[in-house]
C-alpha cells in the first residue's frame, strides 16, 4: 500500500511539473510570436513582394490572434484592403523591392470598388518603373480584372479564365412564406427602394430591373475599359469574348491569341521568369516578402507634420452591439458617435477623412451619426472617401461631409426609407389554431400584436407608413442641407434609386471620382495644411491580447457561421437575412443586396 501511494504521488508530481514546463514553453512561444510580429522587417536587396489573392478582401483587417497562429488555425483567407494598399505603397518607396508577384485565385471582393482600388495601387506602383507579374492556375473574373494591370499576365498550362460579364439572380421568398402562412407587410417611400421585394414579390420589379441594369453596365464598362487599356485590346473585343464564353476555350493558347495573357507555364516554371527579372541564376533563392512582412516594414513618411485622422466606418449600421450578426463587422451607432465626439475634441487632429463602406441599416442610428458629424464639421473639415458601398444609411452619414470622393464603381445613393413587419395570422390562427383576446387602456395599446397577428390591422399599417414618410422627409432634408440642394431637387434623384458613382457625380451626390489618397489630399487642403502631414487610423485595431482574451466565444461564433456557409451554400444568405430581419430596427435605410466581385 505504501508503494501504491508513493507511485501515485510521483505521478501527480510528474503531471504538475510537466504542466509547469509546458506552460513555460507555451508562454515563450507566445512571446516569440508577439516579438516577431512587432519586430521591424529588414528588406533584403533584390526582393519581391508576393500577394496571393485567395480568400476575401474586406475593407480592413483586424490584428491576428497569436494563439491561433501558434495552433496553426490563423485565418489567412481574410485580407484587408488597407493592408494590401499599404504594402504596395511601401514596396513602391523601398529601393530594395524590385517588383510585385501576384498570384491570382478564387478571391471575393467586397464590391467592385474594392478591386478597383487594388488595381489603382498596382498601377501607381508600376508608374515608379518597377514591374508587376501575375500568374494563376485559374483567374476568377475579379482577380483577372486586378491582375490585368500587370506588365505580364501568365496562366497555368491547364488553367482557365472566368470572363463572362456581371449579373445574377435575386432570391424571392414570398412563395415560401405563403406556404407556411406568413405575409410580410411593407411600408416604404421610393419606387426604387427594392430592399423589401425579396419578401413581398415573386419576381423583380421593373424599377429595380432598371436601376440594376444601369449600375451593372456602368461597372462592367469601367472594368472592360481598364482591362482593354492594359492588355492592348478593344472593349468591343472583350465584350465579344465574354459573350462567347471565354472560360471554355478549347486550348490555353486561345487566351494568348485573344490578348488576355502573355504566356502559359506550369507553377514551377514561373519562378524562372521572376528570377530572370531579378537577374538571378537558376539555383539562386528569391527574396520574398508577404503582406504580413510588409506590415512590419518601417514607413519613413509616418508621423511627420500635421495629423489627419482616417475613420473607418464599414459594415451594416446597427443600433447596439447586441444587433451584430455572426462575425460581420458593423457600424454601431452609439460607439461611432462616441468616437466622432472624441475626434472633435482632439486638437492634434486637423481634419478627418471618413472611409464609408456601408449598405446602410438602422435609420435611427444613421441619423445619430449624421448629427455627430455635423457637430464635428463645425470644428474641422470632414472628407468622405466612399468604398464599395455608401448607400442608403451609408449615404446619410456621408451627406454632411465638407467634400465627398468616391471610386467610379462605388454604389451610392439609395435615398429612401422602408419598414418591414411579418404578419403571421394565417400561420398562427388559421393553421395552428391560436387565437387572441385581451384588454387595453387605450385604442392602440397592443398595436404590435395587431401588426403581427391580426388580419384587421389597416390602421396600424397606416400609422407605420406615416412614420416611414417622416423618416424619408428627414432623409431628404439631411441630403439637401449637406449637398447644398433643395428638398425637391433631392427627391427628384432619390426615391430609393441606386447610383454608381460615375453617374452620381453629375447629379451632385459626390464631388469627385478618386481614391482614398485623393480624399486625404482634399482634407489637407480644406484644413489649410501647407506643410507635411500624415494619417492616423481610427478606431484602433483590436490588439492581439484583446483577441486572445475574447477568443473563446468569438471563435465559437466564427466556426458555426463558417460551417453554416459551407453547408447551406447559396441558401445561407436568405436564411441569414430572415434572421437579421427579426433583430433589426423597424425603420431601415438599407441597400438591399451586395455585389460581390469574384
Amino acid at each position: 500500500m505504501k508503494d501504491f501511494f508513493k507511485y501515485v504521488l510521483a505521478t501527480i508530481c510528474g503531471i504538475v511539473i510537466l504542466g509547469i514546463v509546458a506552460g513555460i514553453f507555451f508562454m515563450i512561444s507566445i512571446a516569440g510570436i508577439v516579438a516577431s510580429g512587432s519586430a521591424t522587417t529588414k528588406v533584403k536587396d533584390n526582393s519581391v513582394l508576393v500577394i496571393k489573392l485567395d480568400g476575401v478582401v474586406d475593407e480592413r483587417a483586424d490584428e491576428a490572434n497569436p494563439l491561433y497562429e501558434l495552433l496553426g488555425e490563423a485565418d489567412m483567407s481574410q485580407m484587408g484592403l488597407d493592408e494590401i494598399v499599404s504594402a504596395i505603397r511601401k514596396a513602391k518607396d523601398n529601393e530594395n523591392i524590385k517588383g510585385i508577384y501576384i498570384e491570382g485565385g478564387a478571391t471575393s471582393y467586397d464590391g467592385p470598388a474594392t478591386a478597383q482600388q487594388m488595381r489603382d495601387a498596382l498601377e501607381d506602383f508600376r508608374s515608379s518603373g518597377k514591374w508587376v507579374i501575375a500568374y494563376a492556375d485559374e483567374y476568377m473574373q475579379g482577380s483577372y480584372y486586378v491582375c490585368s494591370v500587370a506588365d505580364s499576365v501568365f496562366l497555368n498550362k491547364t488553367g482557365m479564365i472566368d470572363f463572362r460579364g456581371l449579373g445574377g439572380k435575386n432570391y424571392y421568398l414570398t412563395g415560401l412564406y405563403e406556404k407556411i402562412g406568413v405575409r410580410y407587410q411593407c411600408t416604404r417611400v421610393g419606387k426604387y427602394k427594392s430592399a423589401v421585394e425579396s419578401v413581398t414579390r415573386k419576381d423583380m420589379s421593373e424599377n429595380d430591373r432598371e436601376q440594376r441594369m444601369a449600375y451593372l453596365q456602368a461597372i462592367w464598362g469601367n472594368m472592360v475599359e481598364s482591362i482593354a487599356k492594359s492588355r492592348g485590346v478593344t472593349a468591343e473585343q472583350l465584350n465579344q469574348l465574354a459573350d462567347d464564353s471565354i472560360m471554355v476555350f478549347a486550348s490555353v493558347d486561345d487566351y494568348k491569341t485573344a490578348g488576355l495573357i502573355d504566356g502559359a507555364f506550369f507553377p514551377d516554371e514561373i519562378k524562372n521568369v521572376i528570377k530572370g527579372k531579378l537577374g538571378l541564376g537558376e539555383k539562386d533563392e528569391i527574396n520574398q516578402l508577404t503582406l504580413k512582412d510588409m506590415a512590419n516594414v518601417k514607413d519613413n513618411k509616418k508621423n511627420k507634420g500635421d495629423k489627419i485622422a482616417i475613420y473607418y466606418a464599414y459594415g451594416e449600421i446597427i443600433d447596439e452591439m447586441s444587433s451584430a450578426f455572426s462575425t460581420e463587422h458593423a457600424i454601431i451607432g452609439s460607439k461611432t458617435v462616441e468616437d466622432l465626439n472624441k475626434l472633435a475634441k482632439d486638437d492634434d487632429v486637423k481634419a478627418v477623412v471618413m472611409r464609408v463602406n456601408s449598405p446602410g441599416g438602422s435609420a435611427v442610428a444613421s441619423e445619430q451619426i449624421w448629427h455627430a458629424l455635423k457637430q464635428l464639421k463645425e470644428k474641422k473639415p470632414i472628407v468622405v472617401s466612399m468604398g464599395g458601398y455608401a448607400a442608403s444609411g451609408g449615404y446619410m452619414i456621408s451627406a454632411p461631409a465638407s467634400y465627398i470622393v468616391a471610386e467610379p464603381t462605388t454604389i451610392t445613393g439609395s435615398i429612401g426609407i422602408f419598414g418591414l413587419v411579418p404578419n403571421m395570422s394565417e400561420l398562427v390562427t388559421d393553421k395552428l389554431g391560436v387565437t387572441w383576446d385581451g384588454v387595453s387602456t387605450n385604442k392602440h395599446g397592443d398595436y404590435e400584436t395587431n401588426l403581427i397577428f391580426s388580419k384587421d390591422n389597416a390602421e396600424e399599417l397606416s400609422q407605420m407608413q406615416t412614420y416611414v414618410d417622416r423618416g424619408y422627409e428627414t432623409f431628404l432634408n439631411i441630403v439637401a442641407d449637406g449637398r447644398g440642394m433643395t428638398r425637391d431637387e433631392v427627391h427628384e434623384i432619390a426615391q430609393g434609386r441606386v447610383w454608381v458613382a460615375s453617374d452620381a457625380l453629375p447629379i451632385k451626390l459626390v464631388d469627385q471620382l478618386g481614391s482614398m489618397d485623393d480624399a486625404v489630399k482634399k482634407a489637407a487642403e480644406l484644413a489649410g495644411i501647407s506643410g507635411e502631414y500624415y494619417t492616423s487610423d481610427y478606431p484602433a485595431k483590436t490588439s492581439w491580447i484583446d483577441n486572445l482574451l475574447s477568443s473563446t466565444e468569438d471563435k465559437k461564433g466564427t466556426y458555426i457561421d463558417e460551417q453554416l456557409k459551407q453547408t447551406l451554400g447559396q441558401l445561407y444568405e436568405p436564411i441569414m437575412q430572415a434572421r437579421k430581419d427579426c433583430q433589426r430596427n423597424r425603420l431601415q435605410a438599407r441597400f438591399p443586396y451586395r455585389i460581390e466581385l469574384r
